[in-house]
């Protein structure tokens, strides 16, 4: 999807990007998932060279091929890492996986008291995706020329995958989320903040489902700029089969329950 480039003000820009993937039991789609992101990050070494990229797939109780996929990445490209935890929580995951990143726990805001975030924080850009996704070409790209516009957060799009998925509910999906710019969705698979927001709003909390939520309202109850946008359009998986309790398979499967009126 084409994209006109932003202006780049001074005192916004960013020199790392760390990208955290969490995932649980994902090989059926975790090879797409890291390959796209591989071609974001190799997008944005061409555009902007000397910006670091790391990469960290987050492994969260997983029992299936998943660990063999993400070494493979890892043992191939210096960029990709990987982390293994038992938390079975999309939060504590992504939260984990920032930590991992370098962005330590011990910075967040302490509660109620006067913070100032370290330098770095301001020029590292956190984004988020999931491991049932596939992230555009232009993905970090984007994410940065947002960044640079001034943006503390960027709220991506999502499409659900139409393979396999019912057409009647890829439809129903369809007309409650059209795509356009300054859409009102938040969603993990597509989702980037930069490191300073992230802190002073207290990051990820170890939530199994609305982490993603829980952190916006916190950026936009501090008054950082939330930017939502069409622009770098993520497909994700459309199964009903949840993994996290409330996620974005749970809502689809919520969708499904709800038929069309019938009309005379």
């Amino acid at each position: 999807m084409a994209a006109l480039a932003l202006p780049l003000p001074r005192g916004h820009s960013i020199d790392r990007v760390a990208v955290v993937i969490p995932a649980h039991n994902e090989d059926a789609h975790l090879d797409r998932a890291l390959l796209a992101v591989q071609r974001a990050a190799d997008a944005l070494h061409r555009h902007q060279g000397a910006v670091d990229v790391h990469v960290t797939v987050v492994l969260d109780s997983c029992t299936d091929g998943s660990a063999g996929i993400a070494a493979r990445y890892a043992a191939a490209d210096r960029r990709f890492h990987v982390l293994e935890t038992g938390f079975r929580n999309a939060g504590a995951s992504r939260e984990a996986g920032i930590r991992a990143a370098g962005i330590g726990a011990a910075r967040l805001r302490p509660p109620g008291k006067r913070w100032t975030p370290p330098p770095w924080a301001g020029r590292t850009w956190l984004a988020n995706t999931d491991a049932d996704s596939q992230v555009p070409q232009n993905w970090l790209i984007r994410q940065l020329e947002f960044a640079a516009a001034g943006a503390d957060a960027v709220l991506g799009s999502v499409e659900p995958d139409p393979d396999g998925m019912d057409p009647e509910l890829l439809r129903r999906w369809l007309e409650r989320h059209p795509f356009e710019e300054d859409h009102p969705h938040i969603y993990g698979a597509n989702f980037g903040v930069r490191a300073s927001a992230y802190l002073a709003a207290g990051g990820f909390p170890k939530l199994a489902s609305h982490e993603d939520r829980t952190l916006v309202q916190n950026l936009r109850s501090r008054a950082f700029t939330v930017t939502a946008t069409d622009s770098i359009r993520v497909l994700t998986s459309g199964r009903t089969h949840a993994r996290a309790p409330h996620g974005f398979g749970a809502y689809l499967r919520t969708l499904g329950r709800h038929r069309a009126p019938a009309v005379d």
